[in-house]
């Protein structure tokens, strides 16, 4: 799996913004300051997404998905990295950037959500 629909699903989330960051040499995507996803790589040049989501789903994935780890150079309970040439489908990845972005914008003021959300 090579994922290249990710950096297009991550963009078009209300209020995403892109941005590298040199010293990681990964792309961030955040949110009103907030990072909901990191492409990247590990240690060994291995590409990888992290996300953020709840500590019990990304555990039970990391049970599930051998391509599902701690996220690298994170928070190890609330990040999760997927290595892209793993095994993980395309649905449940969505379904796992969606979870981030929401935890992300629900981190957030009523206000700002509002703004963000257009309501």
């Amino acid at each position: 799996m090579g994922y290249d629909w990710l950096d297009d699903y991550c963009r078009l989330k209300k209020g995403a913004e892109k941005d590298f960051k040199a010293e990681w040499d990964a792309t961030r995507y955040m949110l009103r300051g907030k990072m909901f996803a990191m492409q990247g790589s590990d240690k060994s040049g291995k590409a990888i997404i992290t996300l953020k989501l709840e500590p019990s789903h990304g555990q039970l994935l990391r049970e599930q998905y051998k391509d599902v780890t701690p996220g690298y150079y994170m928070n190890k309970e609330h990040w999760n990295s997927v290595y892209f040439d793993g095994t993980v489908p395309d649905d449940l990845l969505k379904d796992m950037v969606d979870e981030s972005y929401t935890l992300i914008l629900n981190s957030n003021t009523k206000k700002v959500r509002a703004e963000l959300l257009g309501n």
